[in-house]
């Protein structure tokens, strides 16, 4: 799926030392134990997106994640959902079909492609509990930042009904321009916002991925509180580097979790990002740290 390939490119950057062992300053926050649950409070719903782990089989990682506690993994195509779901899991965010990075909504002549992809897996998401379906603004390629909002906008809104009738949310995801995903469109938390609030439906929200927002804009949690509501799902991933939320990143995650419990978020936070150590002792770190 083309979709992939942006993270397949990141993961054969950064997991090639996946094994390596990385100076370690005194962190603030609990480690976990090295075995076993890790939440304990389970106030924020976590989630761990499956493209950063890939060379742990599927039904190993499943199991993983569920002994340490976490009852979702992320960004799945369609053909996975029903293997995480025989395993005790959800999928926390699907693929089903919503377009790619470059190629998005902001193209009307994407739309047709984009609405069919989801409609037809809608209804299976429903099915097996998938709470959302991913989809992309695309590059600007020229496009003036108008223009593409007011296309996102009639895109969203043919599929919103669609939506709405499953009880699936379709989420635009938002990116940074600056590292990652030149000339991507949608690099700003406040655009994604404005063409949600347009559509208007509480099946279309915001993907916020914290770690691209970190590094186009910063003000994290103030977005969160003042924004919740168009909110449905969010990334993490330590900046720069979009590798372990420890001490080696700038952005204190514990907080970043509290605001989204203390906003009433409920939704997942899914950790979106790249070990450079042992993947796993990687994860239960993270997870420890942002159950609140």
């Amino acid at each position: 799926m083309a979709v992939i390939s942006r993270r397949e490119a990141i993961v054969g950057a950064g997991l090639a030392g996946a094994g390596a062992v990385v100076a370690r300053g005194q962190g603030t926050a609990p480690a976990g134990p090295a075995s076993g649950r890790v939440v304990t409070k389970g106030r924020l719903k976590q989630s761990v997106s499956r493209w950063c782990y890939q060379k742990i089989p599927l039904p190993d990682f499943a199991k993983a994640v569920k002994d340490m506690g976490l009852t979702a993994i992320d960004l799945l195509k369609q053909d996975e959902w029903t293997a995480v779901h025989d395993l005790g899991l959800v999928c926390s965010m699907g693929y089903g079909g919503g377009g790619t990075i470059p190629d998005g909504l902001n193209n009307k002549a994407n739309h047709d492609a984009i609405v069919a992809g989801l409609e037809k897996s809608l209804p299976a998401a429903a099915k097996l509990g998938v709470p959302n379906l991913i989809t992309f603004f695309g590059n600007r390629k020229g496009m003036a930042d108008q223009e593409g909002l007011d296309n996102c906008v009639i895109g969203l809104n043919r599929i919103k009904k669609a939506a709405e009738d499953a009880g699936v949310t379709v989420c635009i995801e938002v990116l940074n321009s600056k590292v990652d995903h030149k000339d991507y469109l949608g690099d700003r938390s406040a655009y994604g916002f404005q063409v949600v609030k347009a559509v208007n439906s509480p099946r279309v929200k915001v993907l916020y991925d914290a770690y691209h927002m970190q590094i186009m804009e910063g003000d994290l949690i103030r977005t969160i509180r003042d924004n919740r509501e168009w909110i449905a799902h969010v990334h993490t991933g330590g900046v720069p580097g979009r590798h372990e939320l420890d001490e080696t990143q700038e952005v204190n995650w514990r907080a970043v979790a509290a605001a989204l419990v203390d906003a009433g978020f409920s939704g997942y936070m899914a950790h979106e990002f790249v070990p450079t150590r042992d993947p796993l002792t990687s994860l239960r770190e993270a997870v420890a740290l942002c159950d609140v």
